[in-house]
């Protein structure tokens, strides 16, 4: 196995590993912060959000699933199977993108409400 493979493996390993503890987290977080998180997971831009990510990796898993049918590789089905599942999430893809701007709209409006500073509850003192 080449150095490629391997990195390309543990690549994969730990991207699995940061999904589950992206989803551990997302579980705990109060609304708010979860709704920003959510945000971000469902952007579909594949530069910005995990399912515009992972919309792409199967896109070009299809591609290369196909290169390698036709080399014997790979049997037809699994081609077909990766291509459906890319058809698919990029059809949810789109699907969510015609809630793309409510969604950023409620990221940034959050991440300001965040970013306000919180005040001190006024104290009672007493006078002597």
């Amino acid at each position: 196995m080449s150095r490629p493979t391997l990195y390309a493996e543990r690549l994969a390993d730990e991207i699995t590993h940061q999904l589950g503890q992206l989803a551990d987290r997302l579980s705990q977080l109060p609304p708010g912060q979860a709704a920003r998180v959510i945000a971000r997971i469902l952007d579909p831009d594949p530069e910005e959000g995990v399912l515009g990510g992972l919309t792409h990796l199967m896109v070009v898993s299809s591609v290369l699933a196909k290169d390698q049918t036709g080399r014997g590789a790979l049997p037809p089905e699994v081609w077909l199977a990766l291509g459906r599942a890319s058809n698919e999430l990029d059809d949810i893809a789109l699907d969510l993108d015609e809630h793309r701007e409510t969604l950023h709209h409620a990221r940034e409006q959050l991440a300001a409400a965040d970013a306000k500073p919180a005040f001190a509850a006024p104290t009672a003192r007493r006078h002597r």
